[in-house]
């Protein structure tokens, strides 16, 4: 589908360079509405070989996690990728305040899922992180969609074994750190899968910024456990406080002192729950999907960025799918970030 050879609905998610590889029912299945047709991330080409994401040779690749066994509170994230392709309106591909028509300058695909075993949870992190891994080791950027905040520890660990481990930096929006040592007798609890990355040094701590923080866990001990490693975080009345453009642009430069890359994680309870009802753990008073949106546009513009995640979504609690809409919107607005920064070094 070419810069003028758009569906009914003006929409363009298929760049010119991957047209010409997608046979016509494929194509016809994709250029259907939402609703219809071929069930993938964005109305993406839906590919399953890593030989084809040779041939294909996308910007960006999308990969399902569908894992939530060490969620601690309302179960169902593993629905989300799921979801998050099924339920999300097609919104069109032209982002009116960057002035670009996306998928000019990126071509997507949907890289399927990494087969999960329900409980299994050495079993369901390895393959989470061989499918993230090859993707970003053909310098691809990988979006990863959970799944409950513990994927993120095969994804990030994916990243870092292509960018090097301490060179790849971290923001993370959240309501909860996530730090904690073990929770229920669980080392990989969804409250602790920032611990378990610093540990294994696949980010460091003094790169590690968290933004959003609030409510009631964790507690006095994982915060001087946080000091000691030198990560920085943002709660939210520092955000009242300062305002999230100040605050994201000290975010960004605290998270690449001395990193080259980085990676974004964007746990869905970050926003309030009147907006993102549908997650495992909300918590009252986060942000708001505008400050989030623009935030993750900007740090995928202003960044090298080079992997991230949303996750948390638990459709089975939305309503009227507006969180499944919101982590769409966060993927959209990054890959607006991405194309705009390359239409501009272009120039």
């Amino acid at each position: 589908m070419g810069k003028n050879d758009k569906d009914d609905n003006g929409q363009q998610n298929i760049s010119p360079q991957l047209a010409k590889l997608i046979p016509p029912g494929m194509q016809a299945q994709l250029d259907a509405p939402s609703y219809q047709g071929m069930l993938s991330f964005g109305k993406f080409p839906y590919i399953t070989e890593p030989e084809q994401l040779d041939e294909y040779a996308p910007d960006v690749a999308v990969v399902g996690a569908p894992y939530d066994a060490n969620t601690t509170n309302r179960p169902g994230a593993r629905f989300g990728p799921q979801a998050i392709r099924a339920r999300a309106y097609h919104p069109g591909t032209y982002n009116i305040d960057l002035g670009i028509e996306i998928f000019d300058y990126l071509a997507c695909v949907d890289y399927a899922d990494a087969i999960c075993q329900a409980g299994m949870w050495e079993t369901s992190r390895q393959a989470i992180e061989d499918r993230v891994y090859e993707v970003a080791s053909r310098s691809i950027f990988p979006v990863t969609l959970g799944g409950d905040h513990s994927v993120v520890v095969p994804s990030v660990t994916a990243v870092a074994r292509k960018y090097g481990f301490g060179n790849v930096g971290m923001v993370h929006f959240d309501t909860h750190a996530d730090t904690g040592n073990i929770v229920d007798g669980n080392l990989y609890s969804h409250g602790t899968p920032m611990r378990r990355l610093i540990e294994s040094g696949a980010v460091l701590g003094k790169n590690f910024v968290q933004v959003g923080l609030h409510g009631y866990w964790p507690g006095e001990e994982e915060f001087a456990w946080m000091k000691e490693q030198g990560m920085r975080w943002h709660t939210m009345q520092n955000i009242v406080d300062r305002g999230i453009e100040d605050v994201i642009k000290d975010a960004i430069a605290q998270s690449l002192e001395g990193a080259e890359y980085l990676y974004l994680s964007v746990d869905i309870d970050c926003l309030d729950p009147s907006i993102a009802p549908g997650t495992g753990t909300p918590e009252p008073g986060g942000l708001t999907s505008r400050e989030l949106l623009r935030c993750v546009r900007r740090i995928a513009y202003e960044t090298n960025l080079v992997g991230m995640d949303v996750v948390e979504v638990c459709p089975a609690y939305d309503v009227a799918d507006n969180t499944v809409n919101a982590a769409h919107r966060v993927v959209w607005e990054v890959l607006s970030g991405l194309a705009a920064k390359k239409r501009d070094t272009q120039k």
